[in-house]
């Protein structure tokens, strides 16, 4: 087998084995150049000496050494940066739960191998490294070579994104300029002074070109710091990039030798014109605002920090696809080449921070300070242990339900319904309602009555181009399909939060930002966004090993099931088929929006969704409100071009669907004790099943003899609902749920005050 380089190969073992020598032989079929270390010191020592690509440490046994404490030396060496850190790690018995590998990462280890003694299992192992992580190595190193080879260059180099800022000079710019970098990185070329011997329509002329993705290339007079002009042969390359758009501008200088010439030049579509400017170009600012995201692009671009920054351009460099976080971390690079020691260091512990994938989650204090609030969120927004055993908690199948209409006596139209239950539906436009005196009429098919008012409020039918009767089906099917022994996740849970749905999207603001497909979406979403609701969490589902979490790789194990049976369920029978008689583009639309508002109500992204609508959205028109009072008309337009976006109308259907779901605080008092008391019985029966089956308890607090039903209550609103509720108000209006919020609130507080367990007060003696 051939290769471009030859790599070289440090084996560190204490005593000689069929593992060693495995690897040994390994290596000499490669054709890599291998050292042997039996004690950490000579493995530092060699490593020192050759700078290993690859370090294979033995990590069976710690009789002799410590592995983790050897790859730590190793590491501690300036020449580790780019070598590939390989861990031997024992077969795990078993039976026996697979161990993490993050204590290995954290101690600096690039990957480990489970030990095999095959020679051909440990070339196999060899060859994947040499393919990934060390050619990646590789481009890295060459990376910084390129960034050398341009602070060396004579000529000057400017490198602009797409939005013309400028994320890189080299020290032949600053000498020609008189500018220093830090002046410079990160500012709009647009905000640089100018020189007037240019031609006014040249800029235009530039533009035109390097949008269209050619090279220009002429005469500049560009203006240096000290206010004089200088002419110079200016060649301009757009750079393509992810996506196949132009992500950079490429400027390349020389002072011009004759300031006197009128010089021309041939673009490449043969065009003469001309040539006396620089590569000013246009401004595409979307409604004359800067967008801040774009100030930095593509981090495999980035601008040199130097050799003092290397580890920060390593990092940025390994970032392949283009994405908000990786021009955050430009700028903050681009920040520190300028910075102080003491806030280079300061923004050093901001990348690691930005490194996370906990960057919406807010950090929590000890467990004995706040049990309630941890196992919420350990219980809400993670996937458990991932500890597979031999109990599987296995779904019900859903089937299509077999039941005659007489049998279930539901009506096929609204004209059908029962008067009485036709009263309490008047009122299902306030946000009073009472769901559960409706539960009751209906005999716990609140969901089919009720989805029958409110789609035909919205016009559902029409817009589907549905009958009545297809429709009436469908909430039937949908209805039979949620677990009525769920004292929580049931079919008045799923009419609950179509109530509030649909409430929300009554207020003004909402309904001025969505269309019919919207509102469509959105009521067919929260019908079924819990349907087959095994009335246990994403945690235990994962924790036990259950089918659905295997098929979903644990991952919104619930959501994602929630979502794929509803279009099942939809679609096997026509008598059901509410979409039967949309266009295929439509459904896709319809189908996509339903699919993400469901997947929203998944908790571990709950702080990400929040975030997101009150940057995108509070914060935006907060701003148009202070700075446009003088001019009504204005700030209504800008407020509806922000609300009427596609990405914001995506987190205004998100944060409605995610408000509806856990209204249940916001609700009048009498609600919002029922459903606590139900939602604390369901978690009160998974501890429980856990206890029986011998699984992790996910919510250890939720234990039905010693829970404090208003601390839980309190931890909850506090920590998920007062931030979202807040944000949400201030789009919606919402002043009467906010003030039920308050209330309710005050009342869990008053009997944690008295040290009450329970849901309400003991009696007065």
């Amino acid at each position: 087998m051939k290769h471009i380089h030859l790599e070289t190969v440090l084996l560190v073992f204490a005593k000689e084995d069929g593992q060693s020598d495995a690897f040994w032989w390994a290596c000499d079929r490669a054709g890599f150049r291998c050292n042997i270390a039996r004690t950490p010191e000579s493995a530092i020592e060699c490593f020192l000496d050759k700078s290993h690509e690859i370090v294979v440490i033995d990590g069976r046994h710690s009789l002799y050494f410590e592995a983790e404490a050897v790859c730590r030396l190793i590491r501690a060496t300036k020449r580790s940066e780019h070598t590939v850190i390989l861990d031997v790690v024992p077969q795990t018995p078993s039976g026996q739960e697979e161990p993490s590998v993050l204590p290995l990462l954290c101690a600096g280890f690039s990957r480990r191998y489970v030990e095999n003694s095959s020679v051909s299992a440990c070339y196999n192992e060899l060859l994947q490294i040499e393919h990934g992580e060390v050619r990646c190595q590789f481009k890295l190193r060459a990376c910084n070579s390129v960034f050398t080879a341009l602070d060396h260059c004579q000529e000057a180099v400017e490198i602009t994104s797409e939005n013309h800022v400028i994320q890189y000079v080299n020290p032949a710019f600053e000498c020609m300029m008189g500018y220093h970098k830090g002046e410079l990185i990160g500012k709009e070329l647009t905000d640089l002074p100018k020189s007037d011997k240019n031609r006014a329509d040249l800029l235009d002329t530039i533009n035109t070109c390097i949008k269209k993705g050619k090279e220009w290339q002429g005469i500049y007079y560009a203006r240096r710091k000290s206010g004089d002009s200088i002419q110079q042969h200016v060649k301009i390359t757009p750079v393509i990039g992810q996506g196949g758009k132009i992500r950079h501008f490429v400027s390349v200088r020389r002072p011009h030798s004759d300031n006197n010439k009128q010089v021309h030049k041939i673009n490449k579509d043969g065009e003469h014109s001309q040539s006396e400017s620089h590569s000013l170009r246009h401004r595409d600012r979307r409604k004359d605002s800067v967008d801040t995201r774009s100030i930095s692009s593509h981090g495999g671009d980035a601008p040199s920090l130097q050799n003092r920054r290397y580890s920060s351009v390593a990092r940025i460099h390994s970032m392949t696809i283009e994405a908000p976080i990786t021009k955050v971390i430009n700028i903050i690079n681009a920040a520190q080449e300028s910075s102080p020691v003491s806030v280079a260091e300061a923004l050093d512990r901001v990348l690691e921070i930005l490194r996370t994938t906990e960057l919406y989650s807010p950090q929590l204090a000890s467990k004995e300070d706040d049990p309630h609030t941890n196992d919420l969120v350990g219980g809400l927004m993670s996937d458990g242990l991932r500890r597979l055993s031999g109990n599987e908690y296995v779904f019900s199948k859903s089937t299509f339900p077999n039941m005659s209409q007489s049998q279930l006596a539901i009506p096929v139209t609204l004209n059908d319904i029962p008067s009485a239950i036709a009263d309490m539906l008047d009122d299902e436009d306030q946000w009073e309602f009472n769901i559960l005196e409706l539960e009751a009429a209906t005999w716990k098919r609140p969901l089919t009555y009720l989805g029958l008012k409110i789609f035909a409020r919205f016009g559902v039918c029409e817009f589907l181009s549905c009958s009545e009767a297809t429709l009436h089906c469908w909430l039937q099917v949908i209805e039979a399909n949620y677990h009525a022994s769920n004292s929580y996740h049931n079919s008045t849970h799923a009419a609950d939060v179509l109530h509030a749905t649909a409430y929300f999207l009554r207020k003004e603001k909402v309904k001025g930002s969505l269309d019919q497909l919207d509102e469509v979406a959105a009521l067919i979403a929260a019908t079924v966004h819990d349907v087959d609701h095994p009335g246990r969490t994403n945690s235990f589902l994962c924790n036990a090993g259950s089918e659905l979490a295997i098929l979903y790789n644990d991952t919104a194990v619930l959501e994602s099931h929630h979502a794929a049976l509803a279009f099942q369920l939809t679609v096997r029978d026509s008598k059901s088929n509410i979409f039967k008689n949309i266009d295929r583009t439509q459904f896709r639309t319809l189908r996509q929006a339903i699919i993400d508002m469901v997947l929203a109500t998944e908790m571990t992204r709950h702080f990400e969704h929040v975030n997101k609508f009150a940057n995108s959205i509070n914060k935006p028109m907060a701003a148009i409100e202070e700075s446009s009072s003088n001019s009504e008309g204005s700030d209504s337009e800008g407020q509806a071009s922000i609300r009427n976006s596609p990405e914001n109308r995506l987190l205004i259907k998100r944060m409605m669907i995610k408000c509806a779901d856990v209204a249940n605080p916001c609700r009048p008092l009498e609600l919002c004790i029922e459903w606590a008391g139900r939602i604390s019985e369901e978690y009160f029966a998974q501890t429980d099943e856990e206890k029986r089956q011998g699984l992790p308890v996910v919510m250890p607090v939720f234990d039905r003899n010693t829970c404090s039903i208003p601390k839980s209550q309190i931890s909850f609103i506090d920590y998920f609902i007062t931030d979202m509720f807040d944000a949400w108000d201030a789009f919606a209006s919402l002043p009467g749920l906010m003030e039920h919020l308050s209330e309710n609130y005050k009342y869990w507080k008053g009997l944690d005050d008295m040290k009450c367990k329970s849901l309400r007060p003991p009696p007065p003696p």
